[in-house]
């Protein structure tokens, strides 16, 4: 496999380009790709691509190795309590930048676009303007330093990790805040993806403002019925 690194690539093709890293491994997340890079490193990830309602979240953070808090893995591998416990550490101890994009973002340019929408905003608030970014996934929009995309980067990087569990914290409280005016749709526990529960009440409920209308399920329900 080929090894990337600051020497073979990006002294090679410069940092205006982007690689990404395949994901040969299921390792626990570290820093050995940051350690292979110069510069201020942050990780990119995002929440929320797949639910039918729903903002979709993305965060970027800049760790410090020397006070990273312990326990930081995929947020998809921890509870709901232990998720939320680190990410008060995370945002008490690193550089964090939070973006979303709405609803109407989502249902106008498509969910992959929505969601490098939201990537670009997280990384314009970061207080400290990164070296290099390490994206999560295949791809990624220009933000304004060097990328890296890293599939199964949550798994793989300490950075990318601590931002899955900032962007999916924040959004799981977005969905727990908008369940409370829907009562009915199961958001405080589906948190907007098309579950059983979420897809019956769409049917007996109707449409929200908050549903993504370019999403199959929703807009087969569109023409039966809308509450709201």
């Amino acid at each position: 496999m080929f090894q990337a690194t600051k020497e073979n690539f990006f002294k090679v093709f410069g940092s205006e380009y982007s690689l990404t890293i395949m994901d040969g491994r299921n390792t626990a997340p570290n820093f050995s790709i940051e350690a292979e890079l110069r510069g201020l490193i942050c990780g990119v990830d995002e929440a929320g691509r797949g639910p039918l309602a729903g903002p979709v979240v993305a965060a970027a953070v800049i760790l410090d190795k020397e006070r990273m808090p312990g326990g930081i893995q995929d947020s998809k591998t921890l509870s709901r309590s232990k998720r939320e416990y680190l990410c008060v550490r995370i945002k008490s101890q690193a550089v964090v930048g939070i973006g979303l994009a709405s609803v109407a973002e989502i249902d106008k340019v498509n969910i992959l676009k929505a969601t490098f929408r939201a990537m670009e905003r997280a990384v314009a608030k970061l207080k400290l303007a990164p070296a290099v970014a390490l994206v999560d996934g295949n791809q990624s929009p220009a933000l304004g330093c060097a990328t890296r995309t890293v599939v199964g980067g949550d798994r793989r990087s300490l950075s990318i990790a601590a931002a899955s569990i900032v962007a999916k914290v924040t959004r799981d409280q977005l969905m727990l805040n908008l369940a409370r005016g829907y009562p009915g749709y199961g958001w405080e526990r589906n948190v907007g993806y098309p579950t059983p529960e979420h897809l019956r009440a769409l049917t007996s409920l109707g449409v929200t403002p908050h549903h993504r209308r370019s999403f199959v399920p929703v807009a087969r329900v569109l023409g039966q019925i809308n509450k709201y």
